[in-house]
């Protein structure tokens, strides 16, 4: 209960300092270069040398990577169809693509499965979510951002992306059993919570429901897609062709009908991509999650 009450309370925090004159205009780009330099690598540094690997992981791991590839190919051939500008389509792939199996994900399935079906929400985020965030999520964003960049120039800022530098080290780290001292995690540990607030506050202050606003067609389809044909591509794929079973199963379908990730909104406001309808995929896509959570529980617990 209380990180949804952090939720709502940041993003109105948000909405009220669009109002305050003392308070920049763009402040919120500083927001999101602290999330993407400190926040996010200090994330992966405290949770991925903890990951256990296993083949536990593939059910969980499939919806993140599978889910933003479904994405990239749902909303490139409609956009290419329908003449959406690079902008639009690269904003709709990252922000319907990328799903929030952290901060909203956490809370929800401890609460519905307990401490075990957290562990599984915790592989679906870090090896999975983030991890295609700082990969497939920097290419897309920087291919749709300006024309077509060169393989190198795309490589050049994956490589440099400082979350993935974190990944790789804190994933070498997993591979060599290595860990940071207790003193050293706390502090990553602590770095990394500022993630959610901080990068609500910085919705807020981007978010602009407006009621003529071109977005809302645009809104309503990624919507459609997360928190619907998403889910539903994986009950099928998981529950009725793979007959998959179990709670890493239910849990794995309840994350991938989470809201989109607060920071692969970030990523599409960095890049250019469309700001004021990304923030709105996040600032209207989270309360409604709710409602659509609680129609994919009833179906799980169904059959």
């Amino acid at each position: 209960m209380d990180n949804i009450l952090l939720i709502f309370l940041c993003l109105l925090i948000g909405l009220g300092l669009q109002r305050v004159a003392a308070f920049p205009k763009n402040g919120h780009l500083a927001l999101n270069q602290f999330i993407i330099y400190v926040a996010l690598p200090a994330l992966a540094l405290y949770y991925i040398p903890k990951i256990s690997i296993s083949t536990n992981l593939l059910y969980p791991l499939g919806i993140a990577w599978i889910g933003f590839i479904l994405s990239f190919l749902f909303f490139f051939f409609i956009g290419k169809k329908l003449g959406w500008s690079r902008r639009l389509i690269g904003c709709l792939i990252i922000t319907a693509g990328l799903g929030n199996t952290s901060f909203v994900g956490f809370p929800i399935i401890q609460a519905l499965y307990g401490e075990e079906g957290l562990k599984t929400a915790i592989i679906v985020d870090q090896p999975g979510s983030f991890v295609v965030m700082a990969t497939f999520g920097i290419i897309t964003a920087a291919i749709f951002a300006k024309g077509k960049p060169s393989s190198k120039e795309i490589l050049l800022k994956i490589l440099l992306f400082p979350p993935f530098i974190a990944f790789v080290l804190a994933g070498a780290m997993n591979v060599l059993k290595y860990d940071f001292n207790d003193h050293l995690q706390t502090v990553f540990q602590k770095l990394g919570a500022t993630v959610t607030p901080v990068a609500l506050v910085s919705v807020g202050l981007q978010l602009k429901v407006e009621k003529r606003s071109q977005h809302w067609k645009f809104l309503r389809l990624g919507l459609l897609f997360k928190l619907m044909i998403t889910p539903l591509f994986f009950f099928l794929f998981y529950k009725i062709l793979l007959k998959g079973k179990g709670l890493d199963v239910d849990v794995s379908i309840m994350e991938s009908a989470m809201a989109p990730m607060i920071t692969g909104t970030i990523l599409a406001s960095n890049y250019g991509l469309k700001p004021k309808l990304s923030s709105m995929m996040v600032g209207i896509g989270i309360p409604l999650s709710f409602l659509t959570l609680i129609i994919w529980y009833f179906i799980l617990n169904t059959f």
